[in-house]
């Protein structure tokens, strides 16, 4: 008879524990707030919108009222002709910047571990970071003023050795490797962050051992601080597979020109251009969600195949 009471009391007590806990924490959870309404807003919030890619879209019948089509703008994109340049493109680039990009702060966090003078240390910690809060506007600007073919510094240089000026921007062949040379020297120092963090957590311990078995500095590196930090390098590693597709959209965009779209036109501004601009918002948003279907293959596929070398891996 007094079992239901007595649950009812227990769930009473248990409510106001957790009450209790969140006012005891409210501080922090103020300070997650801005965080959780982020995610929110910009990123689970606008998940409803995935229904305009199987609907005929119409501004002025508004969403409930347009035409349901199934996967026709699916099937529309990848029968386009412009489905294998855009997604080759996009892959190449995305590959690029993985190869290229994703060892630079790795091997910047290594060098800077070994220096032992602060003041150096903390001097090049400060200009490589600082990079990385310059916008992409003001990097895009710096770029064409330093590969001008009048005036600009590269083209200075190579005048020097009795070379033509050369207009960089309007190479095809060479949009890619300036998008991840800009791409690295923006972020390399602030990725290094994490790689850095990683290495102080390395017991000082076992770097006493290996002196005392005879091992210097590079081997040091090899066989104490290189482990201690792989386990930070195969999440970022797995991270960055799930992002080969989400190259950055206003980069890309300030650097390309229709003299390069052979090379430059990737999915952010194939969508930019088909679903904004020409009023196409079906078709732009099909393009989108099959490029983030594409990112969770490539991000569960790298996880399994982490889970499965090593021990080491997001879930």
């Amino acid at each position: 008879m007094e079992t239901a009471p007595l649950a009812d009391h227990v769930q009473v007590q248990h409510k106001k524990t957790w009450l209790q806990k969140c006012y005891r924490d409210r501080y922090l959870l103020l300070l997650i707030l801005p965080c959780v309404l982020y995610f929110l807003l910009f990123k689970y919030l606008p998940m409803l919108g995935i229904v305009v890619s199987f609907k005929q879209y119409n501004i002025f019948k508004g969403l409930m009222a347009s035409d349901w089509v199934g996967f026709k703008y699916y099937a529309m994109f990848l029968q386009s002709r412009d489905f294998i340049p855009v997604m080759r493109n996009t892959l190449l680039l995305g590959l690029y910047k993985l190869v290229f990009g994703f060892p630079a702060p790795i091997i910047l966090a290594l060098l800077l571990n070994e220096v032992r003078l602060g003041i150096l240390k903390r001097f090049t910690q400060s200009i490589t970071y600082l990079p990385h809060f310059i916008s992409n506007v003001v990097v895009v600007s710096m770029m064409v003023m330093f590969l001008s073919p009048r005036g600009g510094l590269i083209n200075q240089i190579i005048g020097w050795f009795g070379i033509e000026p050369v207009n960089f921007m309007i190479k095809s062949e060479m949009f890619r490797g300036l998008y991840v040379l800009s791409e690295i020297w923006q972020h390399v120092g602030w990725e290094a962050i994490i790689y850095l963090a990683a290495l102080t957590a390395i017991d000082p311990q076992l770097y006493e051992a290996a002196k005392m078995d005879g091992a210097g500095r590079w081997k040091q590196l090899l066989h104490v601080t290189f482990p201690g930090i792989v386990p930070a390098i195969v999440i970022l590693l797995i991270l960055n597979i799930g992002k080969v597709l989400e190259i950055g959209f206003e980069k890309v965009y300030l650097l390309s020109n229709p003299a390069i779209y052979e090379t430059s036109d990737i999915i952010g501004t194939y969508v930019y251009r088909t679903g904004l601009l020409n009023g196409n918002y079906s078709y732009g948003t099909a393009i989108d969600v099959f490029s983030g279907i594409i990112s969770l293959i490539f991000i569960v596929g790298a996880n399994t195949l982490s889970r499965k070398i090593g021990d080491t891996s997001l879930w």
